[in-house]
């Protein structure tokens, strides 16, 4: 079958004609296996562009964009052009090592997976780098329940399916399992080499952990609440609603002790703050509740079927 391998790209030029070397060697070593290698230049400013022109082979496709857009809409791009079975991503800096696909597709099959996410066990990274990456992949499986050591590792294996039906947009390439996984999709782990960058340097920075974090809790939202939001909110307006009984019950008792004084006056205003939340909550779940149900249903929610006329 057809293996697509989408890289995103953003000033590599130095990388790419050793990359697409390395590429090359461990598909010809793979029997009954015809490939594309799909390079998204996500806004390059060095000659990034020209050097994926000036790749001769013809399995070698580009895009190019008009200014950076980011990983997330660099990937989105190269997985409408997929055509593959099989769907690999990998970082362009040559830190991924192409010789693990094999085994990744042995593992696919063998665990009759969905999703591989590569895991940099050992990372050729700094220390400001690592640590604030393993709370970040920790805080990840602990809110959305999907157990993965490196949730950010750029070196991925998808079946066709996932990369057709998950939708990327913003920073949401971190989360690409969580979201698979959200739809019922199988998703596991691969320990992977991860080597040193050979040139240039990293083009993320601090500020990537606290986008992160706050795409972290949208995607914990979505995947648990995306189809039911009033059951988030409804429980809000609840907890805002035993809140303002129990601030009304410390006023009311503060005044036969106390009587006077700041104390429940200051219990007096929580109790009303709580209490005057709780409908806003209530509303933007009732709102929540309408966008929903003008969406249209999930597509592909099917896996098999059994003697029935309609397999969509």
């Amino acid at each position: 079958g057809l293996i697509s391998c989408v890289i995103p790209v953003f000033n590599e030029q130095e990388s790419l004609p050793a990359l697409l070397a390395e590429l090359e060697g461990v598909f010809s070593k793979l029997p009954g296996k015809t490939y594309e290698i799909i390079f998204v230049d996500d806004g390059s400013t060095d000659g990034t562009w020209k050097t994926i022109l000036s790749f001769g082979n013809p399995s070698v496709k580009g895009l190019r964009f008009r200014r950076n857009y980011g990983k997330a809409a660099a990937l989105a791009a190269g997985f409408a052009q997929a055509r593959g079975d099989v769907v690999f991503t990998l970082d362009a800096d040559l830190q991924d090592d192409p010789v693990e696909i094999p085994a990744f597709l042995a593992q696919l099959d063998a665990e009759n997976l969905d999703v591989i996410s590569g895991f940099k066990q050992v990372r050729h990274d700094p220390w400001h780098k690592v640590f604030p990456s393993r709370v970040f992949n920790g805080l990840v499986s602990t809110l959305t329940g999907v157990k993965l050591h490196d949730h950010n590792c750029g070196f991925k294996c998808y079946r066709r399916a996932v990369v057709k039906n998950v939708k990327l947009y913003g920073e949401l390439h971190r989360f690409v399992p969580v979201l698979a996984a959200a739809q019922g999709y199988r998703v596991g782990e691969k320990v992977v080499q991860h080597r040193p960058r050979k040139f240039g340097r990293s083009k993320f920075g601090w500020q990537r952990f606290l986008k992160g974090f706050l795409d972290l809790l949208q995607v914990a939202f979505l995947t648990r609440f995306g189809r039911r939001p009033m059951h988030f909110f409804g429980t809000l307006a609840v907890l805002f609603v035993i809140v303002a009984l129990l601030f009304g019950f410390g006023a009311i008792l503060a005044t036969l002790l106390v009587g006077g004084g700041w104390l429940p006056v200051v219990l007096l205003v929580l109790t009303t703050c709580s209490a005057g939340a709780v409908v806003p909550c209530l509303l933007c779940g009732l709102l929540a509740e309408l966008v929903v149900t003008t969406q249209p249903a999930p597509a592909n929610l099917v896996q098999e079927t059994l003697r029935t006329d309609d397999a969509t």
